[in-house]
């Protein structure tokens, strides 16, 4: 279908020439003599109006059309160029202008240009709507008691600037809550910035997150902001926040209390305006008792405590997950699985699921991948064999070990496991990094 661009012009010949080109281009164009007659036109996709008209002006229009929240873009016309006329039309809300007598060559280019710098922003702002959606409430699925009362306790807090520590197992959402928390926030239209503390080596922590200047160390060629500063106005995201060395901590203490830092080999107080949500997995609280995370620190996260529960103590959310994540991975995997039948259903109910609702998907994702029907039965339902199975009586020392021999052995078989990697060690034991270096110094293992 043509676009259609309106055409505001007093003068006839004008008027007509401009219409027979844009037309002979491609264009569907409407014609209006007037401001007035121009505004019983909502629906163009383009305005070009001349400045000066009779009775009400170009100026006028661009006003009428911004009251009506119009988003066509708008190029004006006027033989009168000076940068007062030019900045006058800017500023309420033109594109574009041009300066007669112009060439219908140069017209094109610069209508073309305004539909092109329209489609982008339309598609922007359609980008923006969709990302939004995905973390509405609605489509953050939890009808149990327990996620309509974290919820109930997001819609409370998302509108202050309130720092927020999200507690819960790997894999419950809280990656989404903490979206949920900004985009419901006035700062949803600044950015959002995830700070996986587990991911980033802890010699490279504090330069990451406050950036440094040229020369601050080795290779360091020229200046670099960190990830604080690019989401200045908007809302930082520390995932993992028990795995932040002492160090840096202190720098976090003073973001949280003073809104200001220095990059790394700067002596600039930089200010700066972020939220804080911080989100960990363990109980930071042994951290504060084993001296691996501060104090104060820990009551400037904790205003606002949210604990997320696991999956397997609201089961009553997982058949209302299924049907979402099955109408959600279908496009994406080219499945024709629709549906799933209520013995696979009850399948999915009985297990523990000790990698919550990330585990549940990775489970559909595997079953429907390998599913050649329409519905999923019980049989397809593929869970993760390689998981031991739990032990089948109650757990107790083994003989002649004692409990802190038994604690031993059991880091030093996550770190043969780990390959000496004491991030992903204290990833399979559920501590933080610090926690684990805490133990094995106790161990007299210092690296």
């Amino acid at each position: 279908m043509p676009q259609r661009i309106l055409i505001v012009e007093d003068e006839e010949k004008l008027r007509r020439v401009i219409a027979l080109h844009l037309e002979s281009s491609g264009f569907e164009t409407i014609s209006a003599a007037s401001a007035e007659e121009a505004a019983r036109h909502p629906d163009a996709d383009l305005v070009l109006t001349d400045l000066k008209l009779p009775g009400k002006d170009g100026l006028d229009l661009l006003d009428h059309l911004r009251a009506q929240n119009s988003r066509a873009p708008v190029i004006v016309m006027t033989a009168f160029g000076t940068v007062e006329n030019a900045v006058h039309a800017m500023k309420a809300g033109a594109i574009d202008f041009l300066l007669k007598p112009f060439s219908l060559d140069h017209l094109s280019a610069v209508v073309s240009k305004a539909l092109e710098v329209s489609d982008l922003r339309r598609e922007n702002e359609e980008l923006r709507e969709e990302l939004g959606a995905r973390y509405r409430f609605a489509n953050i699925v939890g009808h149990s008691a327990a996620m309509q009362d974290i919820f109930a306790q997001v819609a409370r807090v998302a509108p202050t600037r309130a720092t927020v520590l999200l507690a819960g197992e790997s894999g419950v959402g809280k990656d989404l809550i903490a979206r949920a928390i900004h985009h419901h926030s006035p700062r949803a239209n600044k950015p959002f910035v995830k700070i996986n503390c587990t991911a980033i080596p802890e010699n490279l922590m504090e330069s990451e997150l406050f950036g440094y200047e040229k020369g601050a160390f080795t290779g360091a060629s020229q200046s670099k902001p960190g990830k604080f500063e690019f989401a200045d106005g908007g809302t930082v995201f520390l995932d993992e926040i028990g795995d932040v060395p002492a160090s840096v901590q202190v720098k976090l203490l003073r973001v949280l209390q003073e809104r200001e830092f220095e990059r790394l080999g700067s002596n600039r107080t930089r200010h700066i305006d972020v939220r804080v949500i911080a989100a960990t997995n363990v109980d930071l609280r042994a951290a504060l008792e084993q001296g691996t995370f501060r104090e104060d620190l820990y009551y400037r996260l904790n205003v606002v405590p949210l604990s997320i529960p696991p999956l397997r103590e609201r089961k009553e959310d997982i058949p209302y997950l299924v049907d979402h994540l099955i109408a959600k991975l279908a496009p994406d995997l080219g499945s024709p699985v629709r549906a799933i039948s209520p013995q696979a259903l009850d399948r999915l109910m009985e297990y523990h699921w000790p990698g919550n609702v990330r585990e549940l998907q990775n489970v559909l994702e595997r079953s429907m991948v390998l599913c050649p029907a329409n519905r999923l039965e019980a049989a397809g339902i593929r869970f993760d064999t390689s998981r031991r199975p739990a032990a089948s009586g109650p757990v107790f020392l083994p003989d002649g070990m004692t409990l802190d021999e038994l604690e031993q052995a059991i880091i030093r078989e996550a770190l043969r496991r780990a390959d000496g990697n004491k991030s992903h060690a204290a990833r399979m034991l559920g501590l933080t990094r610090n926690a684990l270096r805490y133990r094995l110094s106790q161990m007299g293992i210092e690296s």
